[in-house]
């Protein structure tokens, strides 16, 4: 997923937590806002309570692959910040399971590409 695409500044994590809305299952939490930029930008946070490094960013490897595949298929729409949280669930799941609840929140949230949000 290419940078510009990705949330990178805490300023911007703390704006769309603050001004978001959320939805959430026991695997993931997403928060999304509007922005005033045309495209979506993504942001992933996993927290230590997940295990070491290794097992953490193997988390956030699998959730960038997934919404990168996604934007690649236009599927989601523009004009949106969001945030995926990782919960403690989502440790040692397996990787279609983490698909599942990805696209089942995105679903929930409206984010799909010709869905009111």
């Amino acid at each position: 997923m290419h940078r510009d695409l990705r949330l990178r500044k805490n300023s911007d994590f703390q704006r769309v937590r603050q001004a978001g809305k959320s939805v959430a299952n026991q695997l993931l939490v997403l928060v999304h806002a509007a922005n005033a930029e045309g495209q979506s930008r993504f942001g992933f946070a996993v927290g230590k309570k997940l295990g070491g490094a290794v097992e953490r960013n193997k988390i956030k490897r699998r959730l960038r692959e997934q919404v990168r595949l996604h934007l690649r298929a236009n599927r989601l729409r523009g004009g949106v910040d969001v945030i995926i949280i990782a919960r403690p669930g989502a440790r040692g799941t397996d990787h279609n399971a983490l698909t599942r609840a990805l696209d089942d929140l995105i679903r929930r949230a409206g984010l799909w590409q010709g869905e009111k949000g």
